[in-house]
């Protein structure tokens, strides 16, 4: 499994639960709009403090960032 698309998939996961525009969650953040796009790709690789803030952000755990999603 590739940690970079998993975390980026939560993320964004996340974000649209809450209605968030890449720009707004980039503002609440304090990332860039930019950044938030590549990492919802797959294209960063955050660190634990990454993960903290990204996570506080999104009012989660950075545990569920990095929990695949449950199979239906």
């Amino acid at each position: 499994m590739d940690m970079r698309r998993l975390v980026g998939s939560n993320v964004k996961a996340l974000r649209l639960a809450k209605g968030w525009t890449q720009e707004e969650f980039a503002v609440r953040s304090g990332f860039t709009q930019q950044y938030i796009s590549g990492l919802e790709s797959g294209h960063r690789n955050p660190t634990i403090v990454t993960l903290f803030e990204l996570s506080q952000a999104l009012e989660t755990t950075p545990v569920a960032l990095l929990t695949p999603p449950k199979a239906d």
